[in-house]
């Protein structure tokens, strides 16, 4: 979601189906929501597959190890930090590391992290809300079209720092450019 997207509001002639989509939209834009869907769907698989039970015909493969215990863990946590994500947006950086140590812990401990499956969505959402940060609402100038002071005619100008001229043999540390000249 954009700074500048619209804030919709229920309209009498909307459907209560867009309303709830609008508003799903404000709410997960506003949050690293990727992020924890990643990571939530990673914690599945790795709890999930050391107590499952594989039926071919009349053979039943059980999936149970010594480890399962700690794949369980590791599971949970993982579902535990994507719900975080999405309500917690203050503690993405922290959540994000901690998806992809427990990912990574999950490789030796619970059947190569679900398969892969686990350990690649998890990794994903972690590196995912790593990366994620608040958008920052623009500024809007007094008339409302949201340009600064620094658009001219829609083309970026020189900001207050930036000098208009530059020789060869001057240095200039604040529009970077420099010259060993």
């Amino acid at each position: 979601m954009t700074p500048q997207a619209p804030v919709y509001e229920r309209a009498a002639d909307d459907a209560w189906l867009t309303v709830l989509y609008y508003r799903f939209h404000a709410w997960s834009g506003r949050r690293p929501f990727w992020a924890g869907l990643f990571t939530l769907l990673g914690g599945v698989p790795i709890a999930y597959f050391p107590y499952a039970d594989l039926r071919l015909g009349n053979l039943t493969l059980a999936m149970a190890t010594t480890a399962g215990s700690g794949s369980l863990i590791i599971g949970i946590l993982l579902i535990t930090l994507g719900l975080a994500l999405w309500f917690q947006q203050a503690i993405r950086t922290f959540a994000g590391v901690a998806a992809i140590l427990l990912a990574l812990v999950s490789l030796p401990v619970s059947n190569l992290g679900g398969f892969f499956l686990g350990f690649i969505l998890s990794m994903v959402g972690g590196a995912l809300a790593l990366a994620w940060a608040p958008g920052v609402p623009a500024d809007e100038t007094a008339d409302g079209t949201g340009r600064t002071e620094a658009m001219a005619g829609g083309v970026p100008a020189p900001r207050d720092t930036e000098t208009a001229y530059a020789s060869e043999k001057t240095a200039h540390a604040d529009g970077g450019r420099n010259s060993a000249g």
